[in-house]
């Protein structure tokens, strides 16, 4: 047992460091940029030709809330080559696996966060907005200056499990052939008959980073409560 684990654990890290942790990052900071716009769009107070927007933006919430993560990435993988437009797109759309986890992944962590960003950008009381408006600034101004650091202080520790959650998350892109971690763990399984190892290490891999990642998550949080109490002094 233990030699399989000194042979396998190496392969593991390497896939973890090579795949999954890059996977996660990459997705989650698009994730964030798209979660931004959207949340903003959905915001708006803005009529007109505007509220089309606001509809695309409620949809995309809607659509990635509500489909299995699983079945997107089936979809951006193995069915968007189908998606065949005469003249426009004769051969459908062929994706790279790990470009087809990006996006995939992206689109899911940026509709889930967009209602975080709402709802923290939301519980700034609107005075806030007000004494902005009140010493000159711009409504970008004071969204940049003065609500979203408020905000962040909010969304912060929600985003933080989000993007642990993507971490682990991440396993199923096993199955659109990414050569992550679980995939590299069912593949020695496959090799050394022992898939109730395989699987205890792998997710023994999985727990040390998520722990990793919520003990930097607390210092996040810290570091930005003393930098808003700075603010307000």
């Amino acid at each position: 047992m233990w030699e399989i684990i000194k042979t396998s654990l190496p392969q593991l890290l390497a896939a973890g460091f090579k795949y999954t942790i890059p996977l996660a990052i990459i997705s989650f900071f698009f994730g964030l940029i798209i979660a931004l716009v959207t949340a903003l769009i959905r915001l708006s107070r803005q009529r007109g030709a505007f509220m089309i927007l606001k509809w695309i933006a409620s949809f995309y919430v809607w659509l990635f809330r509500s489909t299995p993560l699983l079945v997107q990435l089936f979809i951006v993988f193995f069915g968007l080559p189908y998606l065949r437009i005469k003249g426009v797109l004769p051969h459908g759309i062929k994706l790279e696996p790990f470009t087809a986890g990006i996006i995939t992944f992206s689109l899911n962590t940026g509709a889930y966060a967009s209602e975080t960003i709402r709802a923290a950008i939301s519980s700034v009381p609107t005075g806030q907005w007000e004494a902005g408006a009140a010493i000159g600034m711009t409504r970008l101004q004071i969204l940049w200056r003065i609500i979203l650091p408020q905000a962040l202080r909010v969304a912060l520790p929600p985003l933080s499990n989000s993007f642990i959650s993507l971490v682990k998350d991440t396993s199923l892109a096993a199955s659109i052939t990414i050569m992550e971690m679980f995939a590299v763990s069912q593949q020695i399984a496959a090799e050394n008959y022992q898939p109730l190892l395989m699987y205890t290490l792998v997710a023994m891999v999985y727990a040390v980073f998520t722990t990793v990642l919520s003990y930097f998550q607390g210092y996040l949080e810290r570091v930005v409560d003393r930098q808003v109490n700075a603010n307000n002094r």
